[in-house]
């Protein structure tokens, strides 16, 4: 099929099939309340909903049996401002402005929370923002300063900047979450967006959890030690967990090293050892006394380990590895405690039936997978992200869905299930058909799926700008710069991606196809250097 009928075909779907974009799956009581939770930086590898066994996720797994769990739920850009942007308006970064974590969001363009005001919710946003503009559209709003703080955290509101000395970071956005459903005015249907730092950089467990995995061992990825042949851009990347700082990632105090030896993801920056030293230093004296006692008690123990493997480099990465996620598990377990204190709060109130409950994360995130942690890469560990919904009055439980979804899909999805029309311009599809039960009514759904990161120029990891396409079994990635290369992988025979197909001569005629198909999607999509 030629790039032209490819384009036609894919507007053929959206002309005969209206109903993939904007009609909800099955009856539904009018105007239900919304709760979208999300996570920052939270790996399906992460939650035992997914049947990974590396967390204990009860609360989040609620979820997703009491409705539906998305398999194969991706995002369009995987970096944390991007990702929030595309989920407030339902459109590719090239659209919505926010290709990188430098751009602030231009809060006068439509979004979904703005929509449904207009059609009477009551709405708020408690939690991350992280998009270097204030909230707009929201009655209600209490959002973290940029990437926000573990211990002490401070918020900003309409009146100014409030902070919470001794508090943790996920306890409190659920306390001011829950307080702010109490304070809601009860004749109005409510939207909240409920988002989390957790688990983000520099992963801070809380003061009380500090033990909860001191004894175990997290399994090593079989690529952990990853020699990337054929793969120029991801050889050059700065992410290794062998690279992290000692201080702000290991949470190593003066004294117990030497010299600060890790990079951070920032081998390009002269005082790269000293920035980690001092941000720790800042994250490490919003403790109070109480919660440093317990955080020395026990970081002194583990991190004397450190004193056995210093001096060789793969014992040391290995260590690094255990403790990175020990830390990230321990942010996770807040994170789900939380989200149960939340569906309580729901349950206790007569509030479960009628809300839609969706949890989703930013992006995925790399624990050890290639040696790394972060994101950015089209990758599937960063590239795809969980996602659950649950919807008692008109969703049955215990679904699973292995469509292709994207982060696109939400705004679409949640205006659907309001009742609201779905604007043209948006570029995702409403999920709503995707949850019923009788699959024979979903329709046909997308067989590919554009990615497209910009890369930080100046920034952190070194990860070049590339785009690309995921279909159900392939995936062909386009990077830009300095190596300008091409990389194919078969999902099924590689799920890893360590084998790049690309330029083989047995792969050519499915190059080809690859290459087809992904342009018909920049073009579908307004990519504006598609054909180039």
């Amino acid at each position: 099929m030629s790039v032209r009928q490819t384009c036609l075909a894919l507007g053929l779907i959206a002309l005969l099939f209206p109903g993939i974009a904007h009609a909800a799956g099955s009856e539904a009581p009018a105007r239900p309340n919304i709760l979208f939770i999300m996570s920052d930086d939270h790996t399906k590898r992460a939650i035992s909903a997914y049947g990974v066994d590396l967390a204990e996720t009860p609360n989040i797994d609620r979820i997703a049996n009491e409705g539906v769990l998305f398999r194969n739920a991706f995002v369009t850009n995987s970096i944390c401002s991007p990702s929030r942007a595309v989920m407030l308006t339902g459109k590719f970064s090239h659209f919505n402005g926010v290709r990188d974590n430098g751009q602030p969001f231009d809060g006068s363009q439509p979004t979904w929370p703005k929509m449904l005001r207009a059609l009477g919710y009551q709405t708020s946003i408690i939690g991350k923002w992280h998009l270097k503009s204030e909230p707009v559209g929201f009655d209600e709003w209490q959002v973290l300063i940029g990437q926000g703080e573990y211990y002490s955290p401070r918020f900003k509101n309409k009146d100014g900047i409030d902070q919470y000395d001794g508090a943790y970071v996920t306890d409190k956005i659920t306390d001011i979450a829950i307080a702010t459903l109490e304070a809601r005015d009860k004749s109005r249907p409510f939207m909240m967006l409920y988002h989390h730092k957790a688990p983000h950089r520099n992963w801070m467990p809380r003061a009380d959890d500090l033990d909860r995995a001191e004894a175990s061992q997290f399994p090593l990825p079989p690529d952990f030690f990853d020699t990337f042949e054929r793969r120029p851009a991801a050889k050059e990347a700065d992410m290794l967990i062998a690279d992290m700082f000692l201080s702000y990632d290991m949470k190593l105090q003066p004294g117990e090293y030497d010299t600060e030896t890790g990079s951070g993801g920032a081998h390009h920056l002269p005082n790269r050892a000293e920035l980690g030293e001092s941000v720790w230093a800042q994250d490490y004296a919003r403790l109070t006394p109480d919660q440093k006692e317990k955080w020395d008690a026990y970081y002194s123990a583990v991190n004397a380990e450190y004193q056995a493997v210093k001096d060789d480099p793969a014992a040391l990465a290995r260590w690094k590895y255990q403790r990175y996620l020990s830390d990230y598990m321990g942010t996770v377990k807040a994170l789900d405690d939380n989200i149960g204190r939340m569906l309580d709060y729901l349950d206790a109130n007569g509030l479960s039936e009628n809300t839609i409950v969706v949890y989703t994360s930013d992006q995925g995130f790399y624990l050890g997978e290639h040696g790394w942690y972060d994101k950015r890469f089209m990758y599937e560990q960063s590239m795809s992200t969980p996602l659950a919904l649950r919807y008692p009055a008109a969703v049955a439980p215990g679904q699973t869905v292995d469509a292709l979804v994207q982060n696109i899909d939400l705004a679409p999805t949640f205006l659907d299930y309001a009742g609201a029309a779905v604007p043209q311009e948006m570029q995702g599809y409403s999920l709503a058909p995707l949850t019923a039960a009788d699959t024979v009514n979903q329709g046909p759904w997308r067989t590919g799926l554009f990615y497209h990161y910009y890369g930080e120029p100046g920034g952190w990891h070194n990860v070049p700008e590339h785009y690309g396409i995921r279909t159900r079994r392939h995936k062909l990635i386009h990077f830009k710069g300095e190596h300008d290369h091409w990389e194919m992988y078969d999902l099924e025979t590689d799920p890893r991606e360590l084998k790049n197909l690309y330029g083989l001569a047995e792969h050519a005629d499915l190059q080809a196809d690859l290459h087809e198909q992904l342009e018909a999607l920049r073009v579908h999509y307004g990519d504006p250097h598609a054909g180039h």
